[in-house]
């Protein structure tokens, strides 16, 4: 494949999960999100209202400008004072005077609004979008007339910027990570389980098809398709995970080149995994799947919510799902009273192209070693921390507001949630330092800290509100390049 000068620009490639991140698609909280109300919350797979200026302006702001300082800090370096004093946040709203505009902290919504400049795709996806929200024709006329950024703004937030609402509101959409993922050169395009999500995957799949930054690896685009008999199937064989084709990207991971890791779980059937894997070792994109199946509980929802990687040879995990689960509870009366099913629906099974029985492994912990060892050839010994430091109740407790949802940086460095105390004092125990975005924002503005040198360090997000909405760093991002 001939690549131009654009293309380089653009470079689509994932290796990994702790590799410099070089590029990534985030979505920042959009109005949306101030639209849920109680009666819609569950549906729209919100657990509570959120109050979204906090939640942007105290919370995710801080998230953005981690992501430029690491990624284009030649957007933000030396303006954080001007960038914070700015009452109308222009910095960081697409399509604004002021925006940040990087090609290496991508929003969802700039790349919408780039295809949406184009009569054709903005034809065709107006009519997608209006068939499937079931609009009148004279929404669908109203719509033609907004401006590209309004628009792309509409199709997302799902109301005018006079306060309208036209249809649903995405909520969701702040967690990009389950539009798609990035396997090697390749992109895996979800589809979601829950109908809430719907207009989520038909935008996702204009913006890879039609934008030119995936110009280059439209080739490269896996749809995954459903049972060709799904039509003549009655409603609740549909549903089964035996024939039901869901898949979202927080259940999917590309620990190495060669190995790919997929989680069955309450969003993500068995049937699309399987899919997944018959198409990625046609293809020969890798030579290992690991097939990762949890309990369908809404406290798991994916596997990045039980664990993600920090380093080579560091991995952050829910200690009742992991080999030290049981041990816990033999500490005191209330740890003898904890469930004890879970891990009755907790299995593993690796799969190698060309053989044709799976290795059963028995727990998390041994297959999480046997990657830092086997495929990411890591001599140190191999590290776990455990969400809550494996204490009750605090493990679970920690779990639900993602202390073991985190996105690595680079090597060693990574974002979580500053509310999640027991599980910061398990990362300094084993030696990493803990500082809030605030701080080390201010520590790279002095010159006292510098994003390429930084090492072994949990960076802290406020996160009252974020927490609230059920998705952690990791699932705030799709990363589309890092180095390995």
């Amino acid at each position: 494949m001939q690549t131009s000068e654009t293309d380089h620009r653009y470079k689509v490639k994932v290796t990994s999960e702790t590799g410099r991140l070089k590029r990534l698609l985030i979505h920042s909280p959009d109005r949306g999100l101030g639209k849920v109300v109680p009666s819609k919350a569950q549906d729209w797979l919100f657990e509570d209202i959120v109050h979204l200026d906090t939640m942007r302006r105290d919370e995710y702001d801080y998230y953005i400008k981690l992501l430029l300082y690491f990624l284009d800090p030649g957007q933000i370096k030396g303006k954080l004072a001007e960038i914070d004093a700015d009452p109308r946040r222009s910095f960081f709203i697409p399509g604004s005077e002021n925006y940040y505009n990087s090609d290496c902290v991508v929003d969802f919504q700039k790349l919408l609004a780039g295809i949406l400049e184009v009569p054709g795709t903005r034809s065709k996806l107006t009519a997608a979008i209006c068939g499937i929200e079931k609009c009148s024709f004279a929404i669908q006329e109203e719509l033609h007339t907004c401006p590209p950024h309004e628009l792309a703004k509409i199709f997302i937030s799902g109301s005018r910027s006079d306060e309208r609402m036209l249809f649903a509101p995405l909520p969701n959409l702040i967690f990009m990570r389950d539009i798609g993922i990035v396997i090697n050169e390749y992109i895996l395009l979800n589809k979601p389980a829950k109908t809430a999500r719907t207009r989520e995957s038909i935008l996702a799949q204009y913006v890879f098809f039609y934008h030119p930054m995936f110009e280059h690896v439209r080739n490269n685009l896996i749809e995954i398709p459903d049972n060709e008999k799904h039509f003549l199937l009655p409603d609740d064989e549909k549903a089964s995970d035996y024939h039901r084709c869901t898949l979202e990207g927080g259940d999917v991971m590309m620990v190495a080149p060669n190995h790919l890791v997929i989680g069955c779980s309450e969003r993500t059937s068995i049937y699309a995994a399987q899919q997944v894997m018959k198409i990625l070792f046609e293809k020969n994109v890798v030579s290992k799947i690991t097939i990762i199946k949890i309990p369908k509980k809404r406290d798991y929802m994916h596997i990045d919510t039980i664990f993600t990687q920090v380093k080579k040879n560091v991995w952050v995990l829910l200690g009742s799902l992991a080999r030290l689960g049981d041990e816990a509870r033999k500490k005191d009366v209330l740890h003898f009273f904890a469930p004890t099913d879970a891990n009755k629906e907790f299995r593993i099974l690796q799969f190698e192209k060309g053989t044709e029985q799976p290795r059963e492994i028995e727990n998390l912990e041994d297959l999480l070693t046997d990657i830092s060892k086997t495929d990411l050839g890591s001599n140190e010994p191999i590290q776990f921390i455990y969400s809550g430091d494996n204490e009750f109740p605090y493990g679970e407790r920690e779990q639900w507001t993602d202390s073991c949802n985190l996105l690595a940086l680079q090597e060693g460095v990574v974002i979580g949630y500053d509310r999640n105390d027991k599980t910061l004092e398990a990362f300094r125990k084993k030696g990493f330092s803990v500082i809030s975005a605030k701080d080390i924002l201010q520590k790279f503005e002095l010159g006292e800290l510098d994003p390429e040198t930084l090492h072994d360090t949990f960076i802290t997000l406020p996160s009252a509100e974020l927490s609230r909405a059920r998705g952690g760093s990791h699932c705030m991002s799709m990363p589309v390049l890092r180095e390995f």
